[in-house]
């Protein structure tokens, strides 16, 4: 059992680095294999029993699964991880600074009513490229560039600046991060940014979606999966006839 979870864990991993998010780790992770595990099931029965002898079939042609169905659940997949990249290493980061009569190194203490800089690195573990917002929450923080992009398996340099208020004490400041896969030209993900940070979320996903389901259904039979009957032969025995 032990040695079951631990490759498994080492599976999630793999994904997770591959895929630059840490949404495939976990329970939820698990959920989400199992779920791609299905739909390639699916495909991978679509695939071998798309030579079966069309006069063979049951003649009752409304039962089944709609192969339309299948496609709707894979691009629902694949938007879901599109999705998990773009928000899963997104969200607010904080950081504590104390104000103080004199300064310290490093950016936790910072002598009253002085500004002190340091670098902020933006990764991306994923392999493609990400387009990325890093926007002041609280007054005092400054970040530049506000707008990167990060190419994929890699990180770039940015400068976080704090100006520590002339009260003493420990006082908290916010950046929100934004990131979004740099499918859309830039000016485009700029434009959409400026509507409100989901825009550009709502219509990358859109875009894979759509181009997902069109493509599968130019390649696939749009019609119903069929269930067989008992003497239809099944999808492992079409293999072992292909190689005899």
């Amino acid at each position: 059992m032990t040695g079951t979870q631990e490759t498994l864990g080492a599976v999630q991993q793999r994904l997770a680095q591959l895929a630059g998010t840490r949404s495939l780790l976990g329970t939820q992770g698990v959920a989400y294999l199992l779920v791609a595990l299905s739909v390639a099931a699916y495909v991978v029965d679509l695939l071998v029993g798309g030579d079966r002898n069309r006069e063979g079939r049951d003649t009752s042609r409304q039962t089944g699964v709609s192969a339309r169905l299948i496609l709707l659940v894979l691009a629902g997949a694949v938007v879901l991880s599109a999705t998990a990249a773009m928000v899963g290493p997104a969200g607010p980061q904080e950081f504590g600074v104390i104000s103080s009569e004199s300064d310290s190194p490093g950016l936790r203490v910072i002598e009253q009513g002085t500004t002190e800089s340091t670098r902020y690195v933006l990764g991306n573990g994923g392999f493609v490229p990400m387009v990325t917002y890093v926007e002041p929450v609280t007054e005092g923080v400054t970040f530049e560039p506000r707008e990167t992009v990060v190419p994929a398996r890699s990180t770039v340099n940015a400068t976080l600046s704090i100006t520590a208020p002339e009260d003493t004490g420990y006082y908290r400041y916010f950046v929100v991060e934004h990131r979004y896969l740099h499918l859309l030209p830039q000016s485009t993900i700029r434009s959409l940014y400026r509507i409100h940070p989901w825009a550009p979320i709502v219509t990358i996903d859109a875009l894979l979606a759509g181009s997902f389901y069109v493509l599968g259904a130019a390649l696939v039979d749009t019609g119903r999966v069929r269930s067989r009957s008992r003497d239809a032969p099944s999808s492992l025995d079409r293999l072992r006839s292909r190689f005899r």
